[in-house]
């Protein structure tokens, strides 16, 4: 019997942006457009493709970066990353804008597909890949949110980008529990009390990392927290208490908005099948056209 076959679900926008910020702008198509992102986030995908050999890539994308529900539920969701406080817009640096439509059009001429759902970030495509998928499921992300899918019984990890995409870490529940003292099932909880000022998610004020662990290894997850917060006979500190129950409309907004959404829309094939010769002409005359160099030849050989 084959094995179930393994996906590679790309948190795209976070790959581009690390190529954005880590490859210098010098780099340029011949009319004069900057394609450090585009290059690096191609180059990117055919290292990750080599050493996972994948059966299926999926680059998930942000149809909405900061979706009109969660925003209802946490106003305060991104607002540091508006472009204009009174728009919808993400302040994207002047240089990446234009090649954010290049790296979907790449991606796809490469025959991997480009994969949004309406008003849902890319979160939630990779979260309901991930539930719906039946074979092992590899996410490669900068963002740390998504630790709440890991799952060593699924065979679910996380190719975690913070230090590079060369360095990345693999994370498995081992992982999180050696650097958090949680488990991956109670990540969320425990995002939800630290909070997170990278999103725009205050936590529970006098809640850090430590803190939380503790509250989570004393009492399973935050339901078993807010009920020992409410009983004045259990051991939690008066200050935390009297946090945790001023918390309780946060807490039970925020579940809602760090939960990735597992059911965002059907599933398609994304098994990768070897590209025709004019889809390789296609990819290599884009790659020719923005000055991608050897970077086409060796996404092509990769994805081969």
């Amino acid at each position: 019997m084959s094995p179930e076959p393994r996906i590679l679900l790309l948190d795209t926008a976070s790959l581009y942006y690390r190529a954005f910020f880590g490859i210098p702008d010098s780099l340029k198509a011949p009319d004069g457009t900057v394609v450090n992102a585009l290059r690096g986030l191609l180059d990117f995908v055919a290292s990750l493709t080599v050493a996972y050999e994948p059966d299926a890539i999926v680059a998930c994308w942000d149809d909405a970066w900061r979706p009109d529900w969660r925003v209802a539920l946490m106003p305060t969701y991104k607002t540091h990353r508006l472009a204009d406080p009174n728009g919808g817009a993400e302040d994207t640096p002047e240089l990446l804008s234009p090649q954010v439509p290049l790296i979907a059009e790449a991606l796809k001429l490469a025959g991997v597909p480009v994969v949004g759902a309406p008003d849902c970030e890319a979160d939630d495509v990779i979260g309901t890949i991930t539930e719906r998928w039946s074979g092992p499921v590899d996410v490669v992300t900068g963002d740390r949110d998504l630790f709440q899918l890991v799952n060593d019984d699924r065979v679910v990890r996380v190719l975690y980008t913070a230090r590079g995409v060369r360095l990345h870490d693999q994370v498995d529940n081992a992982w999180i529990k050696a650097k958090y003292d949680i488990d991956a099932a109670r990540y969320v909880d425990f995002a939800v009390m630290r909070g997170d000022p990278s999103d725009g998610i205050p936590g529970v004020a006098g809640i850090g990392e430590k803190t939380a662990a503790a509250l989570i290894a004393s009492y399973g997850d935050l339901a078993g927290i807010q009920s020992a917060a409410a009983d004045p006979n259990e051991a939690i500190k008066p200050k935390i208490r009297e946090n945790l129950l001023a918390a309780g409309d946060y807490i039970e907004a925020a579940i809602k908005v760090v939960t990735v959404r597992p059911d965002a829309f059907e599933l398609g094939d994304y098994k990768k099948r070897p590209l025709s010769n004019n889809q390789k002409m296609a990819f290599e005359e884009f790659g020719e056209k923005w000055g991608l160099g050897g970077v086409t030849e060796r996404l092509l050989k990769a994805l081969a």
